[in-house]
């Protein structure tokens, strides 16, 4: 009896394990069939893949077009500004030549002298070939004397009491300013003029103040 109950025991547990491989076996192909459903659904169509090309040439070309400009403005930018640099260094020669003018001419042992008079002259002559050669490179100083003051080309370095001139007007020229093309190359540092305090009635409001 008991080599029976043995017997049916097992084949129990063999139909159990062909049960459980069947069920694995249809769950393994069911699932082989949604993985083909989804991939057939997510598959484009000719006409979106075409539409995709396109729109993915179309930035390719955008981009190229962008970087083509790109490149044309630093090129153009090189050409037209590539002396900046050496353009505002070379204002120091300048500089230099209006500060040797000025000790000369304030030099107490050399007024009215015939040795200061030709060394002004040649100064001058070396000065105005400077600006000669300046302006073909197109650097050209910036007016500044009577004009109003222009934040933009202008630097004010300090205010000077004129009751003549209207308020803001540049009086003096204390280092040239220049552009170079439609670029500022360096401001004009100058000095601006202002309304003449009343001290005595400055001291009135203080008082009531």
């Amino acid at each position: 009896m008991e080599k029976e109950e043995n017997y049916k025991t097992k084949d129990k547990y063999s139909e159990n394990a062909e049960s459980e491989k069947k069920e694995v076996k249809e769950n393994l192909e069911n699932s082989d069939l949604e993985k083909e459903n989804t991939t057939q659904v997510a598959e484009k169509t000719p006409e979106e893949k075409i539409i995709e090309l396109e729109d993915k040439v179309a930035r390719t070309f955008a981009e190229m077009e962008n970087q083509r400009r790109r490149f044309e403005k630093e090129k153009e930018e090189a050409f037209e500004y590539g002396g900046f640099t050496f353009a505002k260094e070379s204002l120091n020669l300048i500089d230099n030549l209006e500060r040797s003018k000025s000790t000369l001419e304030n030099d107490e042992s050399l007024k009215n002298s015939d040795a200061l008079t030709k060394i002004l002259d040649h100064f001058n002559i070396i000065y105005k070939d400077l600006i000669s050669i300046f302006s073909k490179n197109n650097i050209k100083p910036i007016e500044s004397l009577n004009k109003k003051l222009d934040p933009n080309i202008h630097q004010a370095m300090m205010e000077v009491e004129d009751d003549q001139k209207e308020p803001g007007t540049i009086v003096q020229e204390i280092q040239k300013g220049f552009t170079i093309k439609d670029r500022l190359l360096r401001p004009a540092l100058v000095a601006v003029s202002k309304k003449t305090v009343d001290i005595k009635k400055k001291d009135e409001e203080n008082k009531e103040n």
